[in-house]
């Protein structure tokens, strides 16, 4: 009897799942269990239950090779297919094709998979050397105003970053020497180690990746090929952002060897002591005293471009709200603008004169009132 354990239960999935159902199944075990995404002591345990979920997909996922498995069990699989032939035609990287890469910089099988040089049963990555050579992404973040939020703004941030360096050229090599190619790797940049059923091809120790190695080093960088600088870039934020709002500069990253990395600029808005934000409108309090809100009048009001004038009609009561039309913020998307948002508070004497208090309980009397 086989000692193997059952596919479904491998997978995690019911055995009338369907085939969407083990994709995605594999996709979260494979990111899971993938064996240079653990820790090291982890290792050995990973690349075990790898090839596990792998074995069970590559049967689950081919609709033949189901059939006999769900009628005969692992006999059915072993007597019609050797070991080898078992993940023969079994599409694992369309699974991961089309799910999103981190800021745009590929898919996740080329993300788990690419990186690594892993050869997936025989099917390496095609992901090419170029791709890995950008440069990298960077993020900061910035805070404004709320009032910058209304009109949009233009900063000037201070960006880190690495930039080549310009007394080698960004070869890391002291001028007038060159670099040589790695010994170890010849040259590929990276190393590969066979473990049973499939390859992991590692990042060359040796040189870094790089494929070539440096005898002299720049005295500049010191072999490193970049230094690292502050540079000065100018950032249109547009009217409507909102905290977290995340703005792309392109090119404005991290120098790599084919093309520059983009810089992310996060926003950050600072805490307003008069207004409150709401989506896009913006809300506020006024006081006004007694007389008014019984006659009504008119009260100046804060708003986000100066002050305004707002009307209280007679016999206002307290906590009444009113709506100032496109005093909010501009929707970032669109030309609508939000509005501003005033709850009116009615500010209550708390001592009177003799002559106040005779009025007051004259306006009780005739008012019908109780004192």
């Amino acid at each position: 009897m086989s000692t193997k354990r059952d596919y479904y239960e491998i997978l995690g999935v019911q055995k009338n799942a369907s085939l969407e159902e083990v994709k995605k199944a594999y996709r979260e075990l494979a990111l899971k269990f993938h064996p240079d995404r653990v820790a090291p002591e982890q290792k050995k345990e990973a690349e075990t239950r790898f090839k596990e979920i792998s074995e069970a997909y590559a049967v689950i996922s081919d609709e033949q090779k189901r059939s006999l498995y769900d009628n005969y069990g692992h006999s059915g699989i072993d007597q019609n297919y050797a070991q080898e032939d078992i993940f023969r035609g079994a599409d694992f990287s369309s699974i991961f094709r089309d799910m999103g890469g981190a800021q745009g910089s590929g898919s996740i099988f080329e993300e788990i998979f690419g990186d690594m040089g892993f050869d997936v049963f025989g099917g390496r990555s095609s992901r090419g050397s170029s791709s890995r050579r950008r440069g990298r992404d960077l993020q900061v973040t910035v805070d404004i105003s709320l009032e910058e939020c209304a009109t949009g703004v233009e900063k000037v941030i201070n960006v880190p970053r690495y930039e080549p360096c310009q007394i080698c050229s960004g070869t890391g090599a002291k001028p007038g020497s060159k670099r040589a190619v790695c010994p170890q790797c010849k040259g590929a940049g990276k190393t590969v180690v066979s473990n049973g059923f499939f390859q992991l091809a590692q990042t060359c120790a040796r040189c870094g990746g790089e494929g070539s190695t440096i005898s002299q080093p720049c005295p500049s960088c010191h072999g490193e090929g970049k230094i690292r600088v502050t540079k000065k870039i100018k950032v249109k934020i547009p009217a409507g952002v909102d905290n977290d709002s995340q703005l792309r500069v392109r090119s404005e990253g991290e120098a790599g060897v084919n093309s520059r990395g983009d810089l992310y600029v996060i926003i950050e808005v600072r805490p307003h002591s008069i207004f409150e934000r709401h989506n896009n409108d913006i809300i506020t309090a006024v006081n006004i005293s007694l007389p008014k809100a019984i006659l009504g009048g008119e009260v100046q009001v804060a708003a986000l471009d100066g002050n305004l004038s707002m009307k209280i009609p007679p016999g206002t009561q307290c906590g009444k709200i009113f709506r100032l039309k496109g005093k909010g913020i501009p929707d970032l998307h669109s030309h609508d603008i939000g509005d501003e948002l005033v709850k009116v508070n009615i500010d209550i004497p708390v001592r009177l004169t003799s002559q106040q208090r005779k009025l007051i309980e004259e306006f009780a009397r005739l008012s019908g009132g109780e004192r």
